[in-house]
Formats: C-alpha cells, sequence, structure tokens
C-alpha cells in the first residue's frame, strides 16, 4: 500500500507541472538588447576525459561563436588517460594562433572529477560568468549573444540554461526512445519550473552561471556525483534565481549503447539521490513557499522512486494469489500514471511538426524504463547508504550520428556488468507473476507482460550488443600477426 501511494503521488506531481506549463508557457523570458560593451565576460569551460572522437568537433564549434574576442576565455580542462590529450594539445595551438583565448589545463589526478576540473578552472579565471559544455555538444554560432544578455537583464540571475537537443535521434531504437525523456524534461519540465519560480538545475552543460553565484553558494563540490544538481540547489537556497531559455537548442550525443545508458541513468539515480539526502533539511527549514519545498523535494527524489517501483513490481504476484489486490488503490494509480504519457506527448507537441512520428517510439521508452528499475535501484540504495568515495563514471561518446556509424569498434564500449543477470532473473520472475494473474486476476495479465518484454527487451538488448563487441575484438585479435611456435 504504502509504495503504491509513494508512486501516485510522485506521477500525480507531474499535472502540476503540466498545469504550471500551460499556464506560463506564453510568457518567455525576454532578453534586452546589449551592446558589446555592456556585455559580461565569459569562461567556457570544456571539461574532457578520454573524447577523442568528439573533441575537435566541440573547439571547432566553440570558435565559431559569434562574442567579442576580449570577452571570451576558453578552458579546456583534459584529464584523459589516452590520445585525447595530444589531439588537443595540437587542436588548442592551432586556435590560439588565430587568436581564441583558449589554454589546455592538465591536473596531476582526477580528484573531484567533473566538479574538481571545473573548480580548478575557476581558481584560473576571474571573468564575470562561466559557461560549461560537455565534449559531445556542439553551440550554435549565436549561443552566447542569445544567452548573455540575460544576466544583463536581472542582476539576481544566477544561471542561465539552455535545452538540450540531440545529434543523433535517429540512430537507432535506443536514441529515439530517450530523446522522448529528455525532450519532455527540457520542453516542459524545465519551462514550468523556472517560470513557477519553483526549484530547478543546472543541466551539466550547455548553461552559463554568474561566477558570483557559484562563490556565493561555497563552490563546485564532489561529495555526490550530481554536481550541477548539489551547486543549484544551494544556489536556490541562498536566494539566486534561475532561468531556462527553451528557444536556445545545445545538440548533443545521445548514448548509442544500453550499458553505456545504464551508467549514465546510475550515475544520475546516485547522485540525485544523494543530493536528496545532503538537501532536504535545508529545503524543509527554508523560507521558501510550501509547494517550492514539495516539488523541490519530488524533484530531488525523481530516482528514488525507483525502488518502491521494484518492490510494487515484487509483491504484485504474492498480492494476487492472496487475494488483497483490491486493497491497493488501483484507480488512483492508473489515474496518476496518466500524466508521464501526457507531459511526454506535450514535449513532442511543442518541438516537432512530425510529433505522431516520433511517438511511435513511446512503448519503448516504456518498455526502457521499466526495465532499468533494477539498475536504478541499485544506484538509489547506494546514494543513500553508501559513504563510499564517489567514483565518477563517465558516459562514452561515440561521435556516431547518422546509422551504420560504428560505436563498438571504438575502444570506448562497455561491457555489461551483473544488473544484467539480475534482469534475467527479474524477466524469469515476471512470467512466474504473468502466470499468477492469468490464474487469480485476468485482468492484471497486461500489466505482467509489460514487465516480462522490458526484463527480456534490457537484458538481450545488453547481450546482443555484448556479443557483437566480443566478436568485434576476436576479429581484431585474428587480424594481428601470428608468430611461429
Amino acid at each position: 500500500m504504502f509504495a503504491s501511494v509513494v508512486l501516485a503521488l510522485y506521477s500525480a506531481s507531474f499535472f502540476l507541472l503540466i498545469a504550471l506549463y500551460m499556464l506560463k508557457r506564453r510568457q518567455p523570458p525576454v532578453a534586452p538588447q546589449v551592446p558589446d560593451v555592456e556585455l559580461l565576460s565569459v569562461t567556457l569551460q570544456l571539461p574532457v576525459y578520454n573524447e577523442r572522437l568528439v573533441v575537435e568537433r566541440l573547439i571547432d564549434a566553440v570558435d565559431a561563436l559569434d562574442y567579442p574576442r576580449d570577452k571570451l576565455v576558453v578552458q579546456v580542462i583534459d584529464d584523459s588517460t589516452d590520445d585525447t590529450t595530444d589531439i588537443l594539445r595540437d587542436k588548442v595551438a592551432a586556435w590560439q594562433s588565430t587568436g581564441l583565448n583558449i589554454v589546455l589545463l592538465r591536473r596531476p589526478d582526477r580528484t573531484g572529477y567533473k566538479a574538481g576540473a571545473l573548480a580548478h578552472g575557476l581558481t584560473l579565471t576571474d571573468t564575470d560568468c562561466v559557461g560549461i559544455f560537455d565534449a559531445d555538444y556542439v553551440p550554435a554560432p549565436d549561443f552566447l549573444r542569445r544567452v548573455m544578455p540575460h544576466f544583463n537583464a536581472d542582476p539576481s540571475v544566477a544561471l542561465v540554461q539552455t535545452r538540450a537537443a540531440h545529434l543523433n535521434v535517429d540512430y537507432n531504437l535506443l536514441t529515439r526512445a530517450q530523446a522522448l525523456a529528455i525532450d519532455q524534461h527540457f520542453a516542459i519540465e524545465q519551462v514550468a519550473r523556472s517560470r513557477g519560480n519553483l526549484p530547478m538545475a543546472m543541466n551539466g552543460t550547455g548553461g552559463i552561471w554568474r561566477r558570483e553565484t557559484i562563490d556565493d553558494a561555497g563552490g563546485w563540490s564532489h561529495d555526490t556525483l550530481t554536481e550541477d544538481l548539489d551547486l543549484s540547489y544551494r544556489a536556490f537556497l541562498k536566494g539566486w534565481r534561475f532561468r531556462y531559455i527553451v528557444d536556445v537548442a545545445v545538440p548533443g550525443e545521445v548514448p548509442p549503447q544500453l550499458m553505456a545508458y545504464k551508467v549514465q541513468q546510475a550515475r544520475w539515480a546516485k547522485g540525485s539521490t544523494q543530493c536528496l539526502r545532503k538537501h532536504a533539511r535545508p529545503l524543509l527549514r527554508s523560507n521558501l513557499t510550501p509547494l517550492q519545498k514539495m516539488m523541490g523535494l519530488l524533484h530531488l527524489g525523481q530516482y528514488a522512486i525507483q525502488p518502491f517501483v521494484l518492490l510494487l513490481f515484487g509483491l504484485t504476484p504474492l498480492v494476487l494469489l492472496s487475494g488483497l489486490l483490491h486493497r491497493l488503490p488501483l484507480g488512483v494509480l492508473g489515474i496518476a500514471g496518466l500524466a508521464p504519457p501526457i507531459i511526454i506527448t506535450m514535449g513532442q507537441v511543442a518541438l516537432y511538426q512530425d510529433w505522431p512520428r516520433r511517438l511511435l517510439y513511446f512503448p519503448v521508452l516504456t518498455l526502457l524504463t521499466t526495465g532499468m528499475m533494477l539498475n536504478n535501484s541499485r544506484a538509489v540504495l547506494e546514494g543513500l547508504w553508501s559513504r563510499a568515495p564517489n567514483e565518477f563514471k563517465r558516459t562514452p561518446k561515440f561521435h556516431v550520428v547518422r546509422r551504420g556509424e560504428a560505436w563498438a569498434s571504438t575502444g570506448y564500449a562497455l561491457r555489461p556488468d551483473w544488473t544484467t543477470v539480475g534482469e534475467v532473473l527479474l524477466g524469469v520472475y515476471a512470467v512466474a507473476g504473468l502466470v499468477s494473474a492469468f490464474i487469480a486476476f485476468p485482468p492484471m495479465v497486461p500489466y505482467m507482460v509489460v514487465y516480462v518484454v522490458a526484463f527480456g527487451l534490457v537484458a538481450g538488448w545488453s547481450l546482443r550488443q555484448a556479443l557483437r563487441l566480443s566478436r568485434l575484438e576476436g576479429a581484431a585479435l585474428d587480424a594481428l600477426p601470428q608468430e611461429d611456435e
């Protein structure tokens, strides 16, 4: 019962975001016209770790930015351990010769991972603002012209965040499904939170901070895996305000490999749960309104519901066989469950004319998110209880944009972990639950079918991609010269 109520409350919160979006969607923040002499100076930080496939594209895009060169500094903060560093030395030297104020920074070790790299870069610059781009993102030439004037408009604006778009949405089923979830967050949720003055967060890339805010909020910290979310809440609790610009899009790559996606989701799940643990009490004790506090807690706990989903699934066969199903609030769950598909549909309608075609992949997203619950639940529990140092596992970037471009042979592809075995076992358990539904309560058969297919899809997808990697590695070994015995 408790798990059902938690899920219903969380899903119902999306209805509030939908209502706020409908009320505020025609009230975009307007930036003033600012002459060059009044524009604020900005440092663009490019944190890099083993990104040899994408860094040149990013630096070329940054060099093409239309912004006064005397007010632009670029820091390439490189912690790489492969030939990425050699590529960067040549690239940075080439752009330095054209007059771009770009520097390559190397640290003696990866202390603090991305947060540590950003903090290190801050000690070496004194510009008014600081922006961040992950290695796989490609800003348009007018990015700074459209973003920076917002800081002139209001001195209380701490952050201007822009929308993430997709370079490789059509690559495979996985990228199409991920795009649906990303779009609803950026097209609907961030709009509602920003314009409704609710707690929101930087999305790690494509955002510009006012330097004063970072210092006032205590600087970058690596005690969680989501340094952007952590800093955002510390700044929000200090009274700073954020702007989100939905019309400025920065395209990046979404993971085409399932294991890479699982690593990314696990990092976000653990990091956001660590932030929930860290900020829940200060949030509740703050002077924010009850609505801001509630939506902040739900925001920080967006992944923390995963163990409840897993628990509800695990108990379903037992509840079916015990005859206790009528005690669950199935009607409330059903109504609350409408919110996620509604907001995802709204996100597609808001962004694309061909939204009906894009929504054809919604079933894939449903199965994918359902099948990922073990991976995410594990990460949430680690975030709640683990006090061990955080290992930042990067999401590998493959520079795959069009179908047919290879990711498996790049050297960055990941192997499945133990959760794949767990997903196989959960799939078997779901089959047992399906049999229980047939026997005890046939209306629950579709519900259990979703779990059977979801766990089978995620586990099968992981194993299929792992087999592909093994074949490529075997072929590479066969191609090596053989010594005479």
